[in-house]
């Protein structure tokens, strides 16, 4: 049930927010014009282990009293007295979300290039809690992350493909044989990009990382992989009508890796694999949003859902990636 006690004016309006097409997000206003956020789980039937809004909101409250720049959770209740699935209510933390082209059009390039800067230094933050301290050592396996990862995710293709993909099979079959040691173990988002972040509206700095539903213990490494996934350059087509960082200003993907390098000391050279691991598992959620929106048109986010040819793009950029390091 809700932990906390939260003042309320009159009746509420739920409006939907953000462009999520995982767990549903919530913009909550009263009369007085008080603003919380509401999560719960999408709409349909849901694959065993994910959306778990439950799970989230234990990881944000552990990172409440560390540097990670997170929301408050408020509350949290799965009584079927109330509600039919798991709610998560948070507080409502006011920036700049670049999610859609026009935002990041309108951006003055020193900003875009605070922002982009903002995100790297942002996961070196995440990646130096001190898990026993937060209680957060028993997240997860601590077994090899990179082979969980592909278990996990070659099970969720399975289950929720809507056709055969060739490509994704044998850039499956080519990680899986490429697979680096693991070296550390850290809280991992999972799913941190430009999208998943709130920043100042005044010099850039992440104020909050959001959708902390894949956040897992592993390598460290997989997170900066997973911000070069979603980070195309000038001239790549990868399938997207969101690529705010190929505009002047945003810092290009190897000085990203740079700067996170740099902050953390880490070495660099398991990183292609990451990010071609990233590409493969942005394709393999993709391939998600496409089955649930086709099973439940409610699930539709306003920015709308992947298209086959968008999943293909992003395996075949995969496929390159992993050519270059030799895999």
């Amino acid at each position: 049930m809700f932990t906390l006690g939260v003042a309320v004016t009159g009746p509420l309006r739920f409006d939907r927010i953000g462009l999520g097409q995982s767990n549903l997000t919530y913009l909550v206003r009263d009369q007085a014009e008080r603003k919380w956020v509401l999560r719960r789980p999408p709409l349909g039937q849901l694959l065993a282990s994910a959306h778990d809004v439950v799970r989230e909101a234990r990881i944000l409250s552990a990172l409440e009293a560390t540097e990670v720049p997170v929301p408050r959770i408020l509350g949290v209740t799965a009584d079927a007295a109330v509600t039919d699935v798991p709610l998560v209510l948070m507080e409502f933390v006011d920036g700049l979300v670049v999610d859609r082209m026009p935002i990041a059009d309108e951006l003055a390039p020193r900003l875009r290039r605070d922002i982009g800067r903002s995100l790297p230094r942002t996961l070196a933050k995440i990646h130096a809690v001190d898990l026993k301290s937060v209680g957060l050592l028993d997240l997860a396996s601590q077994h090899s992350y990179a082979q969980r990862q592909l278990r996990r995710w070659s099970m969720q293709w399975e289950k929720s493909k809507t056709r055969e993909l060739p490509a994704l099979d044998s850039l499956t079959r080519r990680l899986s044989a490429a697979v680096p040691s693991q070296r550390e173990l850290t809280l991992v988002h999972g799913d941190f990009h430009l999208r998943n972040v709130i920043t100042s509206y005044e010099n850039g700095e992440v104020i909050a990382a959001l959708d902390w539903e894949l956040a897992t213990l592993g390598d460290p490494l997989a997170d900066m992989g997973t911000v070069l996934a979603y980070w195309p350059e000038r001239g790549e087509a990868m399938g997207s009508d969101f690529a705010a960082s190929t505009l002047d200003g945003f810092p290009c993907r190897d000085e990203l890796a740079q700067i996170y390098l740099t902050e953390t000391g880490r070495d660099p050279a398991a990183l292609k694999f990451w990010h071609a691991l990233g590409l493969w598992k942005i394709a393999v959620i993709a391939e998600g949003v496409r089955k649930r929106a086709i099973d439940e048109p409610q699930n539709r986010a306003t920015a709308g859902t992947p298209t086959a040819a968008r999943v293909s793009a992003l395996v075949d950029k995969a496929h390159e990636i992993a050519d270059d390091a030799g895999m």
